[in-house]
Order: C-alpha cells, then sequence, then structure tokens
C-alpha cells in the first residue's frame, strides 16, 4: 500500500513501528479490496492522500491523547482523516460532533459550536484516530472487517507501549473494546458511552473528559490541550 510510486506516506516515526504491518497478509487483502473497490468506480472517502491523516498530524512522539472512532464519515465532503472530525465550513455538524461540543462547552466552558474542524487538536497531539480508515460514499461501515482494524490495533499498541502518560479517551462500547490493550497503570484511560444522539445522555453528559485530560496532563509536567477551535 505504501511504495516508491504510491502518494501515500506515513511520518516516519510511525512508520518505524508500523512499517512491518505491509507485509502481512491482512495488509495484502485489504489493498487487493480497496483496489477492486477503486476498479468498480466506487468513491472512498477520505481522499487516498488522506487516510493516514492522524499519523503525520501527530506524530508518535508528540502524542499525548488517544480519541478512538469507528470509521470515517460516508458524507462526500465531510471526513478528513481524523475521527469526528470535517473539514472546514461543513454545516451542520454531524450530530455526535455537536455532542461532543456541547459537552466541551458545559465541561470546560468552550464553545466550538462555529466547527467541526479538529486538525488543531491533533497538532497539540491528539491522535484522533477511527479504527476503520476508509469507507464507501453514502455507505457507512462499509469497509469494516476488511483488515483497517488489525492495522489500527497495532497503532494503538504502538502508543501503548512507546509512550508514558499517555490519556485514551474511548466512548462507547466499540472504542472500549477497541482499547483493552491499553495498559492502565501506565497511562489513564477516560471511559464513557458514545456522544451519538441514541447513547449521549447515558452518562457520555457529564462525564466531563476533556478537564480530566488536562488535570492528567499537567500532573505529568505536559503541557495541556487548548480545546478552543480558533
Amino acid at each position: 500500500m505504501i511504495d516508491s510510486n504510491s502518494s501515500i506516506q506515513i511520518d516516519s516515526s510511525w512508520l518505524t513501528y508500523l512499517e512491518p504491518e505491509f507485509n502481512k497478509l491482512y495488509m495484502q487483502s485489504l489493498k487487493t479490496f480497496l483496489l477492486e473497490q477503486k476498479a468498480l468506480s466506487k468513491t472512498i472517502l477520505p481522499k487516498t492522500n488522506e487516510w493516514f491523516s492522524a499519523l503525520n498530524s501527530t506524530p508518535l512522539e508528540q502524542t499525548k491523547v488517544v480519541i478512538i472512532g469507528q470509521d470515517p464519515y460516508p458524507t462526500p465532503g465531510h471526513a478528513h482523516g481524523l475521527c469526528f472530525s470535517v473539514q472546514p465550513n461543513v454545516k451542520p455538524l454531524p450530530k455526535s460532533l455537536l455532542n461532543i461540543n456541547k459537552e466541551l462547552a458545559d465541561d470546560l466552558g468552550v464553545d466550538n459550536q462555529h466547527t467541526g474542524y479538529l486538525q488543531p487538536w491533533a497538532e497539540q497531539g491528539v491522535l484522533l484516530l477511527n479504527a476503520v480508515l476508509t469507507v464507501e460514499a453514502g455507505q457507512a461501515n462499509s469497509h469494516q472487517n476488511k483488515g483497517w482494524e488489525k492495522f489500527t490495533d497495532a497503532i494503538i499498541n504502538t502508543v501503548n507501549k512507546n509512550t508514558e502518560h499517555t490519556v485514551f479517551i474511548l466512548w462507547g462500547a466499540y472504542a472500549q473494546k477497541k482499547g483493552k490493550m491499553i495498559d492502565p497503570n501506565k497511562h489513564l484511560v477516560i471511559e464513557s458511552p458514545h456522544p451519538s444522539p441514541l447513547s449521549a445522555y447515558r452518562g457520555f453528559f457529564g462525564s466531563k473528559p476533556f478537564s480530566k485530560t488536562n488535570v492528567y496532563l499537567k500532573q505529568r509536567n505536559k503541557t495541556p490541550i487548548d480545546w478552543q477551535l480558533k
């Protein structure tokens, strides 16, 4: 999937640990599937050069927080490779993102209702990682169980083993299952229901993940995250 003729590149800090994954059978099968989808003229989201945006926006040594999502938004013009984030000027915001903004306002008084573009978080060390990195336009979850999950497990395991005192924010059962490999004695694991409208009122609202994250980072002499988006 990554070779000298490819437009797809991964930040070297990650590639040091992840390069062996690309030679494994599951990744070869995933590559075949994606090429087949393109041959069928299926629209794959996000754009090819954005598949690894989470890794390229947040180098391993800068990673302080990990938020795990499920798969990219299937609406063209929304996904750009960071979980929960939409491209600038997208309105209205997806409902889960609206609820994230609501909790952030209640938690820290931060008003981000004007945007859902989370790139500034990523650039401060928040790894915004979807479990599945691609999707067919208009078909949510269409690329599940094709191999991406094994690759993103390798990413989570890399963070778990090679960073210290990282905050993992796991919203919903899917993310919590995905995060079973995280060592809670080494890192802070924050769990709550998912921010979707179906579950946000079951404990996501009032969970205060943003302030908890910053308190933990400060206690370990790390720069807290400025959650305010410009």
